[in-house]
């Protein structure tokens, strides 16, 4: 007997095993229209381009990219038919967001000195309880 389902193709168990997600974000990033499973009854089977894509989600949200700014730069691949327009859009969405986050780490790192000077002045004035009580 011939099976109807596809070949090249994933269920939504495979999906979860191979990019260690649960059924719920990919159905959460279906709903979003990120991912477009072919629909068998209630069954979603998901294609090569399903899982590129989900890898650049993955590899998104890794990046502190929201979901909108990741929304875009795969549109552009299926609006503009190829990677040139795809690729420029994450390098300028890269690099501000790397900006961003060097930020976020000075403001850190100065935060991080300023508790530790705070925590060694409570020390140095007796102020600190009895670690062994």
């Amino acid at each position: 007997m011939k099976s109807d389902i596809p070949t090249d193709v994933m269920t939504i168990r495979q999906m979860c095993d191979a990019y260690d997600v649960t059924p719920r974000t990919l159905r959460f990033y279906e709903a979003k229209e990120l991912l477009t499973p072919i629909r068998m009854g209630t069954r979603r089977l998901f294609t090569r381009r399903d899982r590129a894509r989900l890898a650049l989600i993955l590899r998104g949200k890794r990046f502190g990219f929201s979901l909108e700014d990741i929304r875009q730069t795969l549109d552009l691949y299926d609006r503009d038919g190829g990677l040139t327009a795809q690729r420029q859009k994450a390098y300028e969405l890269g690099r501000k967001r790397l900006a961003e986050m060097e930020a976020q780490r000075t403001e850190l790192d100065l935060a991080i000195a300023e508790l530790q000077a705070e925590l060694k002045d409570a020390e140095a004035k007796g102020l600190v309880p009895d670690r062994a009580a």
